[in-house]
């Protein structure tokens, strides 16, 4: 876990999104793309962004890391994180922004009462990426922050196949939550502040709603998919409890001890420990595949 542990200054939600202004010159024009870090890619009326690694030597596919915004964020906003952008791109992989239909994701029992239609989004979403872009569907992970944790729950429980992996921080589901989840089980790395105020491990109310329990959520999930074995560990500030169902699959959960805090770290950390188990399957070489 060589990036992670290399990866010193990271910055507390408010900075990420406010105070990281630089944007990434000159990425935007790659050839045969019309569209990228600093340009929408339109999916119908929803769009993402995305960065391709430097020197991407336009014929191999890469992964992917698709990182969720959080509330009142943007897929802009995210690509102007530069410490996140560069990383995913020191790791040889693209980074892939996509935004909320409002200034939250539309997900059931959200307070905005919009319509959930992220679900549908993500489909076509995913269909598009890996067309118009090198990129492999088979070494794509989900991560997001906060809202965009949200949103990456209700993927593990509604896309199962979808990412390789899924890797929410600081986000649970809106209440009422889900009694159990359909479909396969996942490679899922959750990490949360033990002391976040924003999204408390209990939940919250938030006008008409509630945030979901994160125990709750993670309990519920490691019944559906008979997790177990549990191992605690720390790693570096992180303490954390892992479980696997039958087949080798990870379920972990990770506390660090500040409040609602995203840091960069945490999401190359998912990465390599998906590596790690070998949750990736063997990249795709070409465009033929």
């Amino acid at each position: 876990m060589l990036v992670f542990k290399k990866i010193i200054h990271s910055f507390t939600s408010l900075l990420w999104i406010v105070a990281l202004s630089p944007v990434f010159i000159g990425l935007s024009g790659e050839a045969g793309y019309a569209c990228g870090p600093d340009t929408d890619c339109m999916v119908g009326k929803r769009h993402y962004r995305i960065r391709m690694p430097e020197n991407h030597d336009g014929k191999s596919k890469v992964g992917a890391i698709f990182f969720m915004h959080g509330w009142r964020g943007s897929a802009a906003a995210v690509m102007r994180n530069k410490i996140l952008g560069e990383t995913i791109s020191d790791m040889g992989l693209a980074l892939i922004a996509p935004k909320s239909r409002h200034e939250d994701w539309a997900l059931p029992g959200s307070p905005s009462g919009e319509k959930p239609v992220e679900i549908e989004f993500f489909d076509a979403l995913t269909e598009d990426v890996t067309t118009r872009f090198l990129i492999d569907p088979a070494r794509m992970m989900a991560s997001g922050f906060s809202a965009g944790g949200m949103m990456v729950w209700n993927l593990v429980c509604d896309r199962p196949d979808m990412f390789a992996g899924y890797a929410p921080i600081s986000g649970t589901f809106w209440e009422p939550m889900p009694k159990t989840c359909e479909g396969s089980n996942v490679n899922l790395v959750h990490t949360h502040g033990k002391k976040d105020t924003m999204v408390p491990l209990t939940g919250r109310v938030i006008a008409d709603t509630k945030q979901g329990n994160v125990l709750t959520a993670l309990e519920m999930y490691a019944s559906k998919g008979r997790y177990a074995d549990a191992r605690k560990f720390s790693d570096g500030e992180l303490e954390c409890t892992e479980k696997h169902d039958a087949n080798g699959k990870l379920l972990e959960f990770c506390l660090h001890p500040r409040g609602h805090d995203m840091r960069v770290a945490y999401v190359v950390r998912a990465w390599e420990k998906l590596e790690e188990i070998g949750a990736f399957a063997t990249a795709l070489s070409s465009e033929g595949g």
